[in-house]
């Protein structure tokens, strides 16, 4: 590999050639999507996750940028924005198939950007499972990664019905 452009073309191909599907955002090689499945020995199983890759120009020496578009609940990823901790990212950076299930299989909790999340994995390892797989469960479906944020207005969100619906559910009934 004479040099990163080269490097770059490589590790996205292989990647493409992986078991992720990969969809690119331009005509460029600096980013795209990755979807993936959550390991089959771990809370994660079940999952199926966007991430946002975006590499920058002196990549394959600097990091690429990672951020999750669908929810997910773990020591090292920001629950609102969904980037992942920049320390884990440099620690342990390696190509792409590799670093997505160690990411999931060996979370970090002594430098999180969840600090929830952390604190729980380290008390009650039991119930951060729980919670993550509940994650799994509600933001972690594969139509839960159909469209890239960007593209999903907030009108689509919630319908009108959504609305009348969960007012229903928490008024609850009267007493009698």
């Amino acid at each position: 590999m004479s040099s990163p452009s080269k490097r770059r073309e490589m590790d996205l191909m292989k990647l493409m050639m992986s078991d992720y599907k990969v969809e690119m955002v331009n005509d460029g090689m600096q980013e795209f999507y990755v979807d993936f499945h959550g390991p089959s020995d771990s809370p994660y199983h079940g999952g199926v996750w966007r991430i946002r890759v975006e590499l920058p120009d002196a990549y394959p020496y600097k990091s690429p940028s990672i951020g999750f578009v669908n929810k997910i609940y773990h020591p090292n990823v920001d629950e609102m924005s969904g980037s992942v901790c920049l320390d884990v990212i440099n620690q342990t950076w390696s190509p792409m198939f590799v670093f997505l299930p160690q990411l999931l299989l060996y979370p970090n909790p002594s430098d999180p950007l969840n600090g929830e999340a952390a604190a729980l994995m380290m008390r009650d390892r039991p119930a951060y499972e729980q919670r993550v797989k509940e994650y799994c469960e509600k933001y972690a479906k594969p139509e839960n990664i159909g469209a890239a944020p960007e593209e999903k207005s907030s009108d689509e969100e919630l319908s009108e019905d959504d609305y009348e619906s969960s007012d229903e559910a928490v008024a609850g009934q009267a007493d009698p």
